[in-house]
C-alpha cells in the first residue's frame, strides 16, 4: 500500500508539458482519470514490450473512449509474429476477450514503430530505444529535452556470457556481451534519471538466472558507471512486502555507501512526482 500494486506506467511530461507515457501496466488506468481534467489530449505512449504487465492496461485508458484524443502508441516491431506494435491492441481487443473493438472508440489512434537505435521526435523531445535483454523484443528508452535526460530501462537482465571459461564459444560470446553492456551505457551515459529494473537481490538473483530481471546491485552499477544522477529502483518482486522491499533496499544501501560522487538511490513509489 505505500510502494504501490499497479503494474508498470510512468508519466513524462517536457517543460512544454507535452505528455510521453512509458508503458501500459494497469497504472495506466489511474492515470487516465487524471487526464481527464485536460481533454483534449494527445498520449505518446512508448511500450518497452508486450508482456501482459506492461500492457494489460490499454483498453482501459478512458480518453480513448471520448471524442477529440489522440493515442500515438510506439513500439518495436515483432519478428515473431512479423508485426509492428499495433499488435498490442489488436490482441487485446479481440471479440472474446473484449467488449469494445478498435473500430468503435471514439480517440484517433495510431501507431509508430520504432528502430533501435534511431531517434524520433515526440514533441520536442528526442525519443530513441534502445535493444535491452529480456525474453521478447525490449526497449530501452532514453528521452531528452529542454536539456534534460531520462533512461527508462522496461523489463532488463544484463547480459552474461552462456559459456563458461575455456569453452571454445566463451571468447567469441564474451565480446558479444561486451559490445552489448558497451550500447546500453552509451545510451545511458550521463542521465539525469535512470529508472531501472531492480526486481531482485543478488541471492535471489542466482536462482533468477534468464528470467530477464536485474538486481538492485546490477542497476547500481549501470547508474555509477553511466554517470546517472539519480537511481529509481523499480519493478519491485511482486511477492515482497513494502516492509521487505524497504529491508532490502537498506540492505543494498549498506553494500553501496553512497559518496559524493555516486547517483541518488531512490526506491520507486506509486504516485511519486519528481521534477528537475
Amino acid at each position: 500500500m505505500r510502494y504501490g500494486g499497479n503494474t508498470t506506467c510512468i508519466e513524462i511530461r517536457t517543460d512544454n508539458n507535452e505528455l510521453i507515457i512509458i508503458d501500459a501496466g494497469t497504472g495506466i488506468f489511474p492515470l487516465s482519470q487524471s487526464l481527464l481534467k485536460e481533454l483534449p489530449i494527445t498520449a505518446n505512449v512508448l511500450i518497452s514490450h508486450s508482456h501482459w504487465d506492461h500492457i494489460q492496461g490499454l483498453p482501459f485508458f478512458q480518453p480513448n473512449f471520448i471524442p477529440g484524443n489522440i493515442l500515438r502508441l510506439h513500439g518495436a516491431f515483432d519478428p515473431v509474429s512479423g508485426k509492428g506494435i499495433e499488435q498490442v491492441m489488436a490482441v487485446q481487443l479481440q471479440y472474446s476477450y473484449f467488449p469494445v473493438r478498435e473500430a468503435e472508440m471514439k480517440a484517433q489512434i495510431e501507431y509508430v514503430t520504432l528502430v533501435p537505435g534511431k531517434t524520433v521526435l515526440v514533441g520536442s523531445a528526442k525519443v530513441t530505444p534502445t535493444m535491452m535483454n529480456h525474453p521478447v523484443i525490449n526497449f530501452g528508452y532514453r528521452i531528452e529535452a529542454d536539456g534534460k535526460s531520462v533512461f527508462v530501462t522496461g523489463d532488463h537482465e544484463p547480459p552474461a556470457n552462456i559459456y563458461s571459461q575455456g569453452d571454445p564459444d566463451y571468447d567469441e560470446y564474451q565480446s558479444f556481451v561486451d559490445e552489448k553492456t558497451d550500447s546500453i551505457l552509451q545510451a545511458m551515459k550521463g542521465v539525469g534519471v535512470l529508472i531501472a529494473d531492480c526486481s531482485y537481490t543478488s541471492a535471489e538473483y542466482v536462482t533468477k538466472k534468464g528470467w530477464g530481471h536485474g538486481t538492485f546491485h546490477s542497476s547500481i552499477t549501470y547508474a555509477k558507471q553511466a554517470g546517472a544522477k539519480v537511481l529509481y529502483c523499480t519493478h519491485h518482486e511482486p511477492t515482497r512486502s513494502d516492509d521487505a522491499l524497504e529491508s532490502a533496499f537498506a540492505d543494498v544501501l549498506d553494500d553501496h555507501p553512497r559518496r559524493e560522487v555516486d547517483p541518488h538511490y531512490r526506491l520507486a513509489r506509486e504516485g511519486e512526482s519528481f521534477e528537475f
